[in-house]
């Protein structure tokens, strides 16, 4: 099934690959995303990018594409409202854990951690407006010894 769908002023291709599977596949304007319907909640779970042979990652800055791309961010998938922020500054979390739920279009959108680590920096508070990749909260980074 395949929709055209305009949220503030700004149309996509959303095509239902899969309604029955669990979790559902979405394509939006040719990128695949796994929905999970969860009591009326909707949750977006981004896959990885791709690595591209033709650019060179850049350092993540607020509204940057390249910012999908860093493991110490956590960035908005789509724009919306912060409903909550579940998470803390200096919290410790786990791969996959809810760290805060985004409202798009009358739906509340789970954002889960991309990997474990401590949360080093919280960007949002609750009823804040955010843009697509907007970054969300950090985490620490990593020193190898």
């Amino acid at each position: 099934m395949k929709y055209r769908m305009t949220v503030n002023n700004q149309t996509y291709e959303v095509e239902i690959v899969d309604l029955h599977a669990s979790p559902a596949i979405v394509m939006v304007d040719g990128e695949r995303f796994e929905v999970l319907p969860e009591a009326l909640v909707v949750e977006i779970v981004k896959p990885a990018p791709k690595p591209s042979n033709n650019h060179k990652p850049v350092a993540a800055s607020n509204g940057n594409a390249s910012i999908r791309r860093n493991p110490n961010v956590i960035a908005a998938p789509i724009p919306g409202v912060i409903d909550s922020v579940l998470v803390k500054a200096g919290e410790v979390v786990n791969t996959g854990q809810e760290v805060c739920v985004l409202e798009a279009m009358k739906m509340k959108n789970i954002i889960r951690a991309s990997r474990a680590g401590r949360i080093e920096d919280i960007k949002i508070s609750a009823g804040q407006q955010v843009k697509h990749h907007d970054v969300l909260m950090t985490f620490e980074t990593e020193v190898a010894l």
